[in-house]
């Protein structure tokens, strides 16, 4: 049997003669060539959903998931902290993972992530979510909306795409469309604020008020019946209303769990990864959950200076919330069908600077995935002995891109359309074949 994709330059040929077709669903085969007959396994997708942890700012991949030797000084490069052994033979992390640890057998460590976007957080940002440069002709959707977009929600009554922090563009439908965005929320203590009724207000008035809505925007989508951009909104917001009620606030309901269970998830953090559980649970098939809103070291992720100072707060914070969502997802037997992504826009040299803190590094930095049916408990790629070059198996943001969506059961060479304009759906990123089971 031969591996899901041998190179890139394989890949690509193939995409040019017939590219990847979906069969059945969930299920994603390779093409075969005009030069050569290729017997490629087909890849089953067991995955159905996606929690899309973001740590904003440039989480440190030396401090974190690939540790280097420790530094004896603020002159001497490498990791901060001890390195401690985990469940996968030969791979160690920072101490401050220890509850991740012991479940890494769960996971599937990409070291050698990399792109070129080095001195901006906004603009490598949107490179992770969208998976390609920018230019000035197409606006991109995310990697969340393009998954909205080809899979929808598993049931009625949820949306797609959810989004817990701030909304921005990146994270945007882009040229899909509003159907294709997401609703967001900034606090897990209650559902989205656009969809909680007004103080005084109750259920037989607001359905008397859309009554008269739907009236003047049937009117008016009729009366401007060639503008696309106008019959997507009006869908969008006739689906919105159906949210305001039923089991999608009711997920937002965490105390409905075990105190215990909310206990061992921490704080808002944590609190928001047990919402995407419950969330994805419920169907929603994208869930982002941001982790750039805690400054308990002064910084968050983005450690210039001071900030490195109390870094480990930041990662022991993130150790406890994705250790418990790692069990909570196993009790319920929701592991395998949901995949984890902890993502961040870049990684930080092994050097310090002169605030004691580090700086920018995109040419190398680690990516966790877990569960999601993939072949974990696995390190792929090397970096050098201070993890600043990548020694081996390099993967870029495309290649990450184009594993999400495999293990998601989406066809990551499939075209979507911009107008008359063919998109790929990844910047002609290669799935990651060894975490392909």
């Amino acid at each position: 049997m031969t591996e899901l994709i041998t190179t890139r330059r394989d890949f690509v040929g193939r995409t040019l003669t017939t590219g990847l077709s979906a069969v059945g669903s969930g299920l994603l085969a390779p093409a075969r060539s005009r030069a050569v007959e290729v017997a490629a396994p087909i890849y089953t997708a067991k995955a159905d959903s996606c929690i899309f942890i973001w740590l904003g700012g440039g989480a440190c991949h030396v401090d974190t998931w690939d540790p280097k030797r420790q530094s004896k000084g603020p002159k001497d490069p490498g990791s901060y902290y001890r390195s401690i052994p985990t469940e996968i033979r030969g791979v160690r992390v920072s101490e401050h993972l220890g509850r991740t640890a012991p479940l890494l057998d769960r996971c599937v460590l990409l070291r050698t992530v990399h792109h070129t976007v080095v001195d901006e957080h906004a603009a490598a940002t949107n490179r992770l979510h969208v998976g390609r440069p920018p230019t000035g002709t197409t606006v991109y959707p995310s990697i969340g909306s393009i998954v909205a977009h080809e899979l929808g929600p598993r049931g009625a009554g949820v949306p797609a795409y959810v989004v817990m922090g701030y909304p921005s563009v990146s994270r945007g439908p882009g040229f899909l469309g509003a159907r294709a965005g997401y609703i967001y929320l900034t606090e897990t203590s209650a559902g989205p604020s656009g969809l909680r009724l007004p103080f005084g207000v109750d259920r037989p008035r607001e359905a008397r008020r859309e009554r008269l809505l739907a009236s003047l925007r049937d009117g008016y989508v009729a009366h401007h019946s060639r503008d696309k951009r106008i019959a997507e909104y009006s869908a969008t917001s006739t689906e919105a209303f159906k949210l305001a009620g039923g089991k999608f606030l009711s997920a937002f309901d965490l105390k409905s769990e075990a105190h215990s269970l909310r206990q061992s998830y921490g704080g808002e953090f944590g609190q928001r990864c047990l919402l995407a559980r419950r969330l994805t649970q419920e169907g929603v098939r994208f869930v982002e959950v941001s982790f750039n809103l805690n400054f308990l070291n002064g910084t968050g992720w983005d450690t210039h200076n001071q900030g490195q100072l109390k870094q480990h707060l930041l990662i022991q914070e993130l150790d406890q919330a994705f250790s418990s969502l790692l069990v909570d997802l196993e009790k319920h037997k929701r592991l395998e069908k949901t995949l984890v992504v902890i993502a961040t826009e870049f990684g930080r040299p092994p050097e310090f600077d002169v605030g004691g803190g580090r700086g920018h590094q995109s040419r190398a930095f680690s990516i966790v995935l877990a569960g999601g049916g993939l072949k974990s408990g696995q390190a792929v790629g090397v970096t050098d002995e201070l993890g600043k070059k990548i020694v081996s198996r390099p993967i870029s943001v495309a290649d990450l891109h184009a594993t999400i969506h495999t293990a998601l059961g989406i066809d990551p060479a499939k075209e979507l359309y911009d107008g008359q304009r063919p998109v790929p759906i990844t910047d002609h990123g290669v799935p990651v074949r060894e975490v392909l089971s």
